[in-house]
């Protein structure tokens, strides 16, 4: 270890030491590198002694939700085969009434197979997400507890897709169970009972959350803002928060979500704060930074929406990868108007190749732009904070 290292090690314990962290000191000190993000994205207050007493709460908090919204839904579909209770002449399966349970969970399974298909290729450059957990869901897996899992709900709803289909002129065919299709379930290993893989506990994060928030629900590109943040403290070297890290991350990412969820909403895309206007705002910063490079990317009719979209929504989740991310991440959430400095950022990637562009023609470019070039992250945070400095 660096004495460079240590020493902002020994910064950044002296700042936490404290009985109120100093949040001053403390962005600082994440904008180089640190990561306490339970504080810097609202999940724990500046006064330590609240810590224990407010994890605990939200901790059993979060374990409510798996007995309402999994356990329970879970055992009342597998009583299902034994009493037919559930089956009424009010509600039953076919019932299209709103307030149905029966369609409230057929519509819960469509929205947790988008999810389960999702997250099953989270970063696929790296193992983590494959591999089991060292701390799995207990209230889940007791094998005292017979249930329909969401592992189970997956399985089930896509044998039944498979093996069923009605096509365009109504005649139903039922194709052999034995023969699946590609990109199926079968890619995939399924770990053991008793054992989840990490991407399932993600999976099972960005379930609740859909559920506690049905006016968004789950979109495409949640799992990418989930990923970083679950990754963070399931690898952290305290093992109190790898024990949590579900409910911890189901917490910092709804705040996260709190402040970023208009980038999700398309009813909102043309509004003041919407994705449209933010990428805007990348072009009209870069035309107050560079306004060579600006006019070349209007000359050759290079919209914003072409990547900035993607980099803007995802937090350039799917632009470097995952430690990079992180890094990204960490001065992003350190600075006090963040989503300013994300503007920043993205106008730091683009003037660092700017030779490029203002040499390329529309193809070229649009190559350098969806597959951005440069991975050398600290670079880019350096050019953004110079572009920060020079207003």
């Amino acid at each position: 270890m660096s004495r460079l290292h240590r020493s902002r090690i020994a910064d950044f314990q002296e700042v936490l030491g404290e009985p109120t962290v100093a949040l001053g000191k403390l962005r600082d000190l994440c904008f180089s590198g640190e990561r306490p993000r339970g504080i810097l994205l609202n999940y724990l207050p500046l006064e330590k002694a609240l810590w224990s007493s407010l994890l605990k709460k939200q901790r059993d908090l979060y374990s409510q939700f798996l007995k309402e919204m999994i356990i329970q839904p879970g055992i009342a579909k597998a009583n299902l085969g034994v009493s037919r209770e559930d089956v009424t002449l009010e509600d039953h399966p076919l019932n299209p009434n709103p307030d149905s349970r029966w369609n409230t969970y057929f519509k819960d399974n469509e929205v947790l197979l988008q999810i389960d298909k999702d997250v099953r290729r989270l970063y696929p450059d790296m193992a983590f997400f494959q591999r089991p957990t060292d701390y799995p869901c207990l209230l889940i897996l007791d094998p005292q507890n017979e249930f329909e899992t969401l592992r189970k709900r997956v399985e089930q709803t896509t044998l039944k897709s498979q093996t069923v289909a009605r096509n365009r002129s109504g005649v139903t065919n039922v194709s052999s169970p034995l023969k699946t299709p590609p990109n199926s379930l079968s890619e995939y290993e399924v770990l053991p009972n008793g054992c989840e893989a990490h991407w399932e506990v993600v999976e099972r994060i960005l379930f609740i959350y859909a559920k506690l928030n049905p006016g968004i629900a789950y979109v495409q590109g949640m799992n990418e803002i989930v990923g970083p943040l679950y990754y963070t403290f399931a690898t952290d070297p305290n093992s109190e928060w790898k024990e949590h890290a579900e409910a911890d991350t189901f917490f910092c990412f709804t705040n996260l979500m709190a402040e970023i969820r208009d980038n999700f909403i398309k009813s909102l895309d043309d509004s003041q704060c919407g994705i449209t206007y933010k990428m805007e705002k990348v072009y009209s910063t870069l035309k107050e930074k560079d306004v060579e490079l600006y006019l070349k990317l209007q000359e050759q009719n290079i919209k914003p929406q072409f990547f900035a979209f993607r980099w803007l929504t995802l937090l350039l989740s799917q632009e470097f990868l995952l430690p990079d991310v992180i890094r990204i991440w960490d001065s992003l959430f350190a600075d006090d108007k963040r989503f300013d400095f994300l503007l920043l950022v993205c106008c730091a990637m683009l003037t660092l190749i700017r030779d490029q562009l203002l040499e390329g023609d529309f193809t070229l470019n649009m190559r350098l732009l969806q597959d951005y070039p440069i991975s050398d992250v600290h670079l880019i945070l350096k050019k953004a904070k110079e572009l920060q400095d020079s207003k």
